[in-house]
């Protein structure tokens, strides 16, 4: 309950009025689909095929946090490139948030900051590192 007063907060809904709820149970997953204020969907497909039913969420001004790990890769970069020509389409906003999850967001919803993906920080780290050795090499020869 104290989520969702935080939550009407942030979203500037007062939470005052009441929110026709409905369930949705299908392939083993229970979703609640709220009919009218802002909605964050959670979504684990498990095959392409669900691309469809994310973009009518995001065509539906709901934001969408996908978890990709239950597909193959094969999959996963098929349902990316699906949802990225939905984005486009849509004008909203697709994020990394880690090994295969991404936050999609429609233009009516301001996302702000990023979150970094630890593999590209490290090889980003280690890029530095090396390009600091190169320049004390170079120092070292240049008298």
């Amino acid at each position: 309950m104290a989520f969702n007063k935080l939550f009407g907060k942030l979203t500037g809904n007062s939470g005052e009025e009441e929110e026709e709820t409905e369930e949705i149970i299908e392939e083993g997953t229970v979703e609640k689909v709220v009919k009218k204020g802002n909605t964050m969907i959670l979504l684990e497909p498990r095959a392409y095929s669900e691309s469809q039913q994310i973009a009518d969420y995001l065509k539906g001004n709901s934001s969408v946090v996908v978890n990709l790990r239950r597909v193959t890769p094969d999959q996963a970069k098929r349902i990316v490139d699906f949802l990225s020509g939905t984005i486009y389409a849509i004008g909203g906003d697709l994020q990394k948030l880690g090994g295969g999850i991404f936050l999609l967001t429609p233009s009516s919803v301001s996302v702000e900051g990023k979150i970094s993906d630890e593999s590209q920080k490290g090889k980003e780290q280690k890029r530095e590192a090396k390009k600091d050795e190169e320049d004390k090499n170079d120092d070292e020869f240049n008298w």
